[in-house]
């Protein structure tokens, strides 16, 4: 084959030249796309006012709550009086309701010291004594207020009746005239296997071992290791028999909605589909409903079932069901539209009925694609269920958002979205893994 010389390259350019030549609107094209990209981002920044939004954030209560998912505070309370120093704690204490922790140290002279890393609090009657991050800080109560002896660090905030020390990570002190809170800090999640009420409480893991194994019965009525499956599960503070339910009904949710969604969506879609439809009319009708059920976020869906059904995970089910018949519709009518025909006309060419048309050539095309979307969507809305939760559908999304309005329980809000986390990974791989074998996409050896 001949190599076409420059002459005859310049004779075709110049009589293809339309073809062969950008147009200008063609040639800046990219340019021009990243130009009005760039506008609309300014456009979206000053419509949304972003910067003031980020400059008014409370960033400061990210980091707290951050820091309430990874540990727990004890919060002594020194009272202040002729007698000396009563110590009192929160009903609710991790420590259970009369703690006497072993870092609260007594001293010759009455006062009572709290350890913080290198430095501590001292706390007397006549006055506080501070020392952390490299400072120490005297503040004198016998005046009938606290008054700070020389200037207030930065890390110290001074009102008219209160003293506030900010130490960090490790935690805080309050001051007033006649009582002083610590709150220290420590990490770790508390009492996650038994809550102070439990006979395992407080005891080692070694102890616990040996009671369950070989101790005597602390429950006449039942073996120790019974009653440590009651006790954890029934634990006070982090509700595992609870949660763990609420997970459970959160993927059958899940599993149900999506089910009935994809028994309803599949014969609607042969209806749909123009390739297959009986009826064009009927056939548009029905993927306008498709259109409808989708246009309808669950989140909506999930309001209006609540307040016909009452909360509960029946709500929630039908928001998957409401929600999945319309996209699995649509997915399977396009997946119908889109085959080849070829095969159902050599079907049909034989004298086969309609059905079995569908069954031996239509089917074998869009069955690895319905069932590999039906379970992607199946994962998915285990998310979604979670979700929905909140607005009363049921499920580990109620617990979470009781958790969270609380304000005070993030260490189970922690808990609660580990848990979801942990499970939906499971399902994705799972669900991955399955669909890949449908779609004989599997490659591993």
């Amino acid at each position: 084959m001949s190599q076409i010389n420059a002459a005859h390259r310049q004779e075709i350019e110049a009589r293809h030249a339309h073809l062969l030549k950008d147009k200008p609107l063609q040639r800046f094209m990219p340019l021009i796309v990243l130009i009005a990209t760039l506008l609309y981002g300014l456009y979206a920044i000053w419509f949304f006012d972003i910067p003031r939004i980020v400059s008014e954030a409370q960033w400061v209560r990210m980091g707290l709550y951050l820091r309430q998912w990874v540990s727990y505070d004890v919060q002594p309370e020194f009272r202040l009086g002729k007698d000396g120093i009563t110590i009192r704690y929160p009903r609710f204490s991790p420590l259970g309701d009369d703690p006497h922790p072993d870092w609260v140290i007594n001293r010759p002279d009455g006062s009572k010291f709290i350890p913080f890393g290198s430095g501590g609090v001292t706390v007397a009657t006549t006055g506080t004594t501070i020392v952390a991050r490299g400072e120490t800080v005297h503040i004198d109560v016998t005046s009938g207020k606290p008054v700070i002896q020389g200037k207030a660090p930065s890390w110290m905030t001074v009102y008219d009746e209160d003293v506030l020390a900010d130490l960090g990570f490790a935690g805080d002190v309050s001051l007033s005239a006649d009582r002083v809170k610590v709150r220290k800090r420590f990490f770790g999640w508390p009492n996650f296997l038994f809550d102070t009420g439990s006979p395992f409480f407080g005891k080692s893991y070694g102890e616990t071992a040996r009671l369950i194994l070989s101790g005597e019965r602390l429950d006449p009525s039942q073996s120790n290791l019974s009653l440590a499956f009651d006790n954890i599960w029934n634990n006070a503070t982090w509700q595992h028999g609870d949660v763990w339910i609420k997970l459970a009904q959160t993927v059958v949710m899940a599993f149900l909605g999506t089910l009935l969604g994809a028994l309803l969506a599949f014969p609607l879609a042969f209806v749909a589909a123009r390739n297959t439809s009986p009826n064009r009319f009927f056939g548009s009708c029905i993927k306008r409903f498709f259109d409808f059920l989708r246009s309808m976020d669950l989140l909506i869906w999930s309001l209006f079932l609540t307040r016909a059904f009452g909360p509960g995970p029946l709500a929630g089910s039908g928001a998957i069901f409401l929600t999945e018949t319309g996209t699995l519709g649509k997915v399977y009518a396009e997946g119908l539209e889109n085959i080849d025909r070829k095969p159902g006309e050599g079907v049909q060419s034989t004298g086969a009925s309609t059905l079995l048309t569908h069954r031996y050539a239509t089917m074998p095309q869009v069955a690895p694609v319905m069932a590999g979307q039906t379970l992607y969507q199946w994962e998915s809305n285990i998310r979604e269920a979670a979700t929905i939760g909140a607005v009363g559908a049921g499920g580990i999304g109620l617990k979470l958002w009781e958790a969270m309005r609380t304000n005070s329980n993030w260490a189970n809000v922690a808990y609660m979205v580990l848990l979801t986390l942990l499970v939906t990974f499971l399902f994705d791989v799972a669900s991955s893994r399955l669909r890949q074998k449908l779609m004989g996409t599997d490659h591993r050896a």
